[in-house]
């Protein structure tokens, strides 16, 4: 098939060389445009552009790919088919209906649940025990077409933002794959979503990454998983910003003021949570890179009763 691919991030780009590898003809690629980054101000590429050029694929980056200008250049290109993964622009009407077989999008949870932005993230935040990737028939309003194909992801206990990522990118690469035939030979009977069991992942921010001690220990333990690596979960420590990246649930005693440090060890110490405690295991100081608590604690001390 021929094909435009609309993608951005590194999620976008397993997919695009599956498609790639499987023989298709990707004519063109749309990704975000080019942002200058660091003290030098340098150009960056977006992880789709950067595998499109080594491939020799054409790279569109509009600012707004909904512009008369951008469809127009859009037009210019060949397709049957408009494959979308995180790209992060909503498409028109008149975009989504331009090639044949219309606009699939390859995202990241078991449709209808998760919809939007962080899908990835917030099934680990809120406990869920499976995921996956659902390739879905774009309509107008987000993520809200019908369902096409579903890949199942069990999500392990210890599971992080960017090991789920990687495992979800891998299954979105192989599913698109498949579903490409089958869409092209009209093998497919589309599902509507329920609406009714729907839910929305909304997009993260640092601010969430702040740790609430009053909560209990399971969801601060989710969140340091579900936050990493970004924006990371974190707290204040001596007027100094603390991040976790490594903790485990463990049963409390007696009850303490929640932020309390409970417990002291050579690995690891214990903060008291609104139920239970978390036991921290590896941490990152503001200005050092991350590190086990055993070499924290070579260079700061940890004492119980200490308040975060």
């Amino acid at each position: 098939m021929k094909i435009i691919y609309m993608g951005t991030p590194d999620f976008a780009v397993a997919p695009l060389k599956a498609i790639i590898e499987a023989g298709h003809q990707v004519t063109a690629v749309v990704t975000q445009p080019d942002k200058q980054r660091g003290r030098g101000r340098e150009v960056q590429y977006t992880p789709v552009k950067e595998c499109a050029l080594k491939h020799g694929i054409p790279v569109l980056t509009p600012a707004k790919i909904k512009e008369p200008e951008a469809v127009m250049e859009l037009k210019k290109y060949p397709a049957d088919i408009f494959v979308v993964a995180a790209f992060g622009q909503l498409l028109t009407e008149e975009i989504l209906n331009m090639p044949k077989f219309g606009c699939i999008n390859i995202h990241a949870s078991l449709l209808p649940a998760y919809r939007g932005a962080a899908p990835i993230q917030w099934v680990i935040l809120n406990g869920e025990e499976k995921t996956g990737v659902t390739i879905q028939q774009m309509a107008k309003g987000l993520d809200t077409g019908d369902m096409l194909f579903k890949k199942e992801v069990i999500i392990d206990p210890k599971e992080t933002g960017d090991s789920l990522h990687d495992k979800l990118m891998a299954a979105g690469a192989e599913l698109i794959v498949d579903a490409l035939p089958q869409i092209e030979k009209g093998e497919i009977r589309p599902e509507k979503q329920d609406d009714s069991l729907s839910c929305y992942a909304k997009k993260l921010t640092k601010s969430m990454g702040l740790i609430d001690w009053n909560q209990d220990a399971v969801t601060i333990e989710r969140l340091v998983r579900g936050l990493n690596s970004w924006p990371s979960a974190y707290t204040v420590f001596k007027g100094k910003t603390l991040k976790i990246w490594e903790a485990d649930v463990v049963s409390m005693g007696e009850e303490m003021e929640p932020g309390t440090v409970i417990l002291t060890s050579k690995n690891f110490f214990d903060v008291a949570a609104g139920k239970d405690a978390l036991r921290v295991k590896s941490v990152q100081i503001e200005g050092k890179k991350r590190m086990p608590v055993k070499d924290f604690l070579l260079g700061y001390e940890i004492s119980c009763g200490m308040k975060f």
